[in-house]
């Protein structure tokens, strides 16, 4: 006990530092993935015949290793934030992207026509039909996401970057449990969190005749 409340006496003004670093670092990238991996993964489902091949590639993408990956951008980006977040955003988007195809694609495509049949557009069926049914299972694949990179941005202190994993690292380097625990521990409670908000975000956002149809079937 006394152990951690030195702790917090030593490092409590570093430890909200680079907390705030490390929430920067995991959702700058995350917003990229979800920026770039749900407008690929609704134009998927528009050419089938291609998805096997582009979730492949970016299935392949996910199993490098983090420490290479982040290796990888250092000759390119240099060290700090930016190759942190760049492989970071790497690895955001296979459940994302994923989780869209699969969301979209499985939506009733009775639905769909009713749009159509109503006059709307290609981009109206998208937007007012399919997505927001999708929603349920994209933000599935957004919540992974979040909760993985919030584990994998430890690693970006290996390259600069900052973040909790500063303390992981020098608890290593120093042979000091205390500095292990204290960076691990509030790692795990920001992944609980955020998967938390999330979740909530994602009952806001289904439209509540879905919500309610699955209450029907449970």
């Amino acid at each position: 006990m006394n152990g951690f409340i030195d702790f917090f006496s030593e490092y409590g003004s570093q430890l909200a530092t680079k907390t705030w670093e490390h929430l920067y670092i995991s959702f700058i990238a995350l917003f990229l993935g979800i920026l770039v991996a749900v407008p690929i993964g609704i134009m998927l489902t528009k050419v089938p015949k291609i998805a096997g091949f582009v979730l492949g590639v970016v299935g392949v993408i996910q199993t490098f290793p983090s420490l290479a990956i982040l290796a990888f951008f250092i000759p390119l980006l240099g060290i700090g934030k930016t190759p942190a977040i760049v492989a970071l955003f790497l690895y955001s988007m296979l459940p994302i992207l994923r989780n869209t195809f699969i969301g979209v694609k499985e939506v009733n495509q009775d639905l769909v026509e009713a749009g159509r049949g109503m006059g709307m557009t290609a981009f109206e069926r998208t937007m007012n039909v399919e997505l927001p049914l999708a929603i349920p299972v994209i933000m599935a694949g957004v919540r992974l996401s979040a909760v993985y990179l919030i584990g994998w941005a430890t690693l970006a202190s290996f390259i600069g970057g900052g973040g909790l994993g500063d303390f992981i690292f020098d608890g290593l380097n120093l042979f000091r449990t205390d500095l292990i625990i204290g960076g691990a521990i509030p790692v795990t409670l920001l992944a609980l969190l955020v998967d938390f908000l999330l979740g909530r975000f994602e009952s806001f956002a289904t439209p509540k005749g879905l919500k309610e149809s699955r209450k029907v079937v449970s």
